[in-house]
């Protein structure tokens, strides 16, 4: 548990970094009038919804466990992995609204470029954090290894799906407040 936490130590000071590196971006540029203020995407709020309750679903599935109702737990896991690979398609959907708009990643609008960096990187960690759902519901729906007394891996997996889904809302917000 102790190496989980320099892990989102470390991810967290990285978009801390990142959201840093855009507020300078964002100051240096507006004071020359190049920088491009624009709505976010609609499927990116909508992913934050999704998110928000895949996380609730993940707790839910950990009570489960408490309780020692392991099918329900390996339910609520699964439904919380299919809401994580639906936040991804929804974010790449609000992606290509963004290419639609004429927002690249690259060509002379640093906004949307941040958007994408930000937004991009975060995606790579819920990649890794769908795969941890999976192997989670695998060893408690499938294998049935976790229960109410042996529950310290499915409790390390719900710590970082929890951990994706707090930052994701905070990254949303600081997107969608600060333009």
């Amino acid at each position: 548990m102790p190496l989980l936490w320099i892990g989102l130590a470390s991810i967290l000071m990285t978009f801390a970094g990142l959201t840093s590196g855009y507020i300078v971006s964002r100051s240096a540029l507006s004071a020359e009038n190049r920088w491009l203020e624009f709505a976010l995407p609609q499927e990116f709020l909508y992913a934050t919804i999704v998110i928000v309750i895949s996380s609730a679903t993940m707790y839910l599935a950990a009570q489960s466990l408490k309780k020692n109702l392991i099918s329900r737990a390996g339910g609520l896991t699964l439904i919380s992995l299919l809401l994580g690979i639906s936040f991804l398609v929804l974010q790449i959907k609000g992606a290509q609204d963004l290419v639609d708009r004429g927002m690249f990643f690259t060509g002379g609008n640093s906004a949307s470029s941040w958007v994408y960096v930000i937004a991009g990187l975060h995606w790579l960690h819920v990649v890794s954090g769908i795969i941890v759902l999976l192997y989670t519901w695998y060893r408690t729906a499938i294998l049935k290894v976790h229960s109410a007394t042996d529950h310290q891996g499915f409790a390390v997996s719900a710590l970082y799906w929890h951990f994706l889904d707090a930052l994701w809302l905070g990254l949303y917000l600081f997107l969608f407040f600060y333009r």
